[in-house]
């Protein structure tokens, strides 16, 4: 059987609900998995009119009555939204409320294990506090509600796959977040997931901190006190990594398949490279022609996988969202779904 996965809507006054339908729009989304959308069976009814598709809205309160077929986008309805108090591109308590609510509901069911999977589409983290709701994404509530301690957040597309050592936290901060646990924990997640998507024995390249990972101490000593050890001691233990890589080539390299993983050693480091490489902006028509690329959280007992952009308010509602970035987030999701299944 095909993995079942839960997608939530997102933020209702964003691009969510317009990428999710756009996505589940495709046959082949239903021919690599089973989707059912956790949110407002109201708003994806209005999206899809909006967006002119030719798809109709079964809503569900339990998973054993999802359709699962192409033409039919199966809604497990949460009734947490006014559509008419509904306006794109403004923040407010209502939609962080029912972004929450959904991300709530996909968390619980691949817990109980009704899914066996869950992909996110964008929420903004002002209206999700606006609501009461205090985390600083979606990361935060996924820990919190699967009582995990130990995660990270992987960015992923392509050849291109990265990890961070810190990731929300001030820049000094992050400096003193260098340590030789992390950085081991952080690989050992990272190699962990690169066998889930099918790679052998994954080459990983870790970061140094500092301009030419410190030049042999002329910049820092964060490489020779805790990055190579860390390197050494992975090494012993079987890994296949190399560090620590000066910051501005290990990307380059693995953009073109050197490695199949890096560690970086904040979050800018990882992801302006990965950003530069997967958003791609039209300077003719002042739009991006299309925004790849996925953040996978590893260390949870579930599988979660979301779009690597935010809620895009200035174009929500216009239905010229991209679906790329979902799309690819569902393939993703669905091979490790399908690794789980077989182990």
């Amino acid at each position: 059987m095909l993995p079942i996965l839960a997608i939530t809507m997102g933020d209702p006054a964003g691009i969510g609900p317009e990428i999710v339908a756009k996505a589940l729009s495709h046959p082949e989304t239903y021919e690599k998995c089973r989707p059912i959308v956790t949110g407002d069976a109201e708003v994806m009814r209005r999206t899809v009119g909006l967006l002119g598709l030719n798809l109709k809205i079964n809503a569900v309160s339990t998973v054993k009555d999802a359709r699962f077929t192409w033409g039919t986008i199966d809604v497990y309805d949460l009734l947490c939204v006014d559509v008419n108090r509904l306006v794109y591109g403004q923040v407010s308590a209502q939609c962080g409320n029912a972004a929450f609510i959904s991300v709530r509901k996909a968390i619980d069911l691949a817990m109980k294990n009704e899914v066996d999977g869950t992909v996110t589409a964008p929420l903004n983290k002002e209206a999700l506090n606006l609501a009461g709701h205090h985390y600083d994404g979606h990361t935060e509530i996924y820990a919190t509600f699967t009582h995990t301690k130990k995660y990270a957040m992987l960015l992923a597309d392509e050849h291109l796959r990265v990890i961070h050592v810190s990731t929300h936290v001030p820049l000094r901060k992050a400096c003193d977040l260098v340590k030789k646990a992390r950085i081991i924990e952080v690989t050992e997640l990272i190699d962990d997931a690169c066998r889930q998507f099918g790679i052998q024995n994954p080459r990983i390249g870790i970061a140094g901190l500092n301009p030419h990972s410190s030049d042999n101490g002329l910049f820092g000593d964060e490489e020779a006190l805790e990055i190579i050890p860390a390197v050494e001691e992975l090494t012993m233990r079987g890994f296949n990594v190399v560090g620590p890589v000066p910051p501005d080539t290990l990307f380059a390299k693995a953009k073109c398949g050197q490695f199949d993983g890096c560690v970086a050693m904040y979050h800018d480091q990882g992801h302006i490279p990965f950003k530069v490489v997967g958003f791609n902006w039209n300077a003719e028509t002042g739009k991006m022609d299309s925004v790849k690329g996925v953040n996978i959280t590893l260390g949870l007992p579930i599988i979660r996988v979301s779009v690597d952009h935010g809620t895009a308010f200035d174009v929500a509602g216009k239905g010229i969202a991209s679906e790329d970035a979902l799309m690819v987030s569902i393939d993703y999701a669905t091979k490790m779904a399908i690794n789980r299944m077989r182990n």
